[in-house]
């Protein structure tokens, strides 16, 4: 039997992407939806305004919206694809009244006792849910920044094989990373804008917890510096970074090509339904990556680098790629709750009721 997922959010840009990637999930099914007050009471198909290319899985257009504000859904767990504004205490009552909870807010990213998670990078991070004190078997676990995402699986290898002691990086955003209806056209339209709101510092803040070390309970962050530009382009989907690196040990840009094609998830990873079968891929072409060629590879999930070469300031410099909305949110977040079931820390309510 399938594990009930609830998403919260769900009628907003996000919270469409999970009910998309979860059709025919081998392991979730989406059993209840919420949103605002505005939405609730309706059919999820009357409410949504829907943007994924795929049509609405029939199921899931039947079910009857929620006030995300006042209820709790039935269902084991919930994906939350909240607004920030209404994140903090929606999914705080959540954790409290017993659901594990898998967001894609910031709200409680940075916070000491919550996993900043991606699983091919740090899944030995979920031994904080442990410390977590909700007075329940609840938890919260978040996804970063759409932004971050990429940037800190290209950084993982290269920090592991050299050490990272500085790191300089311009990212060109799509427009899908800030939502619907979005970036103003005459803004985005034949432009460059070069500033998103609150977005370089946790461009700046999330790596050095993800990259971290998990000790007695809790994370020490990690002690690189990163100076970041996040600016917004006329690009769909697919989140582009310019990186420069200062490594602690000396390296040619072949020993970091190599690190790079020699990184695999882990074992604990590597089955998971939403997996990629490379986390990580990296070409030659000099033309490597393009948003519009390559941020679907792995179904979404892959983080395509190429033109690792030496910079002339620093040490190295290469260009990141992943897709914002899949592994830098949705897909992200599923593939945390994969790791989450396959560790046993999410169950059927019914099983937790019988254990309490």
């Amino acid at each position: 039997m399938k594990l009930r997922a609830g998403i919260l959010g769900a009628t907003g840009a996000v919270g469409q992407k999970f009910i998309s990637l979860l059709q025919d999930h081998p392991w979730f099914e989406v059993s209840a939806v919420a949103a605002s007050e505005r939405s609730a009471g309706k059919l999820y198909g009357d409410a949504a305004h829907w943007l994924e290319e795929s049509e609405i899985p029939s199921r899931v257009a039947e079910l009857t919206v929620q006030d995300a504000s006042h209820v709790l859904l039935d269902c084991d767990f919930v994906f939350s694809g909240l607004d920030s504004s209404v994140a903090g205490e929606i999914e705080e009552r959540y954790a409290r009244a017993g659901y594990p909870v898998i967001s894609n807010a910031k709200n409680f990213r940075m916070n000491a006792d919550v996993p900043l998670l991606i699983p091919e990078v740090n899944p030995e991070h979920l031994g904080l849910i442990d410390t977590q004190k909700w007075g329940s078997d609840g938890y919260i676990v978040t996804n970063p920044n759409c932004a971050s995402v990429g940037l800190t699986m290209a950084l993982k290898p290269l920090h592991d094989a050299f050490g990272i002691e500085l790191v300089h990086v311009t990212t060109m955003q799509a427009l899908s990373g800030a939502g619907y209806p979005g970036v103003p056209s005459l803004d985005s339209l034949a432009n460059v804008v070069p500033f998103i709101s609150g977005e370089e510092d946790k461009v700046e803040s999330e790596p050095l917890k993800i990259l971290g070390k998990l000790s007695s309970g809790q994370i020490q962050h990690d002690s690189f510096s990163i100076s970041a530009t996040c600016t917004r382009v006329p690009v769909i989907d697919g989140h582009l970074a310019t990186v420069s690196v200062k490594l602690r040990k000396s390296a040619s840009p072949e020993a970091a090509i190599r690190a790079i094609n020699a990184f695999t998830s882990p074992s604990s990873v590597a089955h998971l339904p939403g997996s990629p079968e490379k986390a990580l891929q990296y070409s030659d072409d000099a033309s490597f990556p393009q948003p519009r060629r390559h941020a679907n590879a792995g179904q979404g999930m892959t983080v395509s680098v190429g033109r690792m070469r030496a910079c002339p300031i620093l040490d190295l410099k290469f260009v990141c790629l992943a897709h914002n909305t899949i592994r830098g949110a949705a897909g992200g977040a599923i593939l945390n709750a994969e790791l989450l079931a396959s560790q046993g820390k999410i169950k059927h309510r019914s099983e937790v009721h019988a254990l309490n």
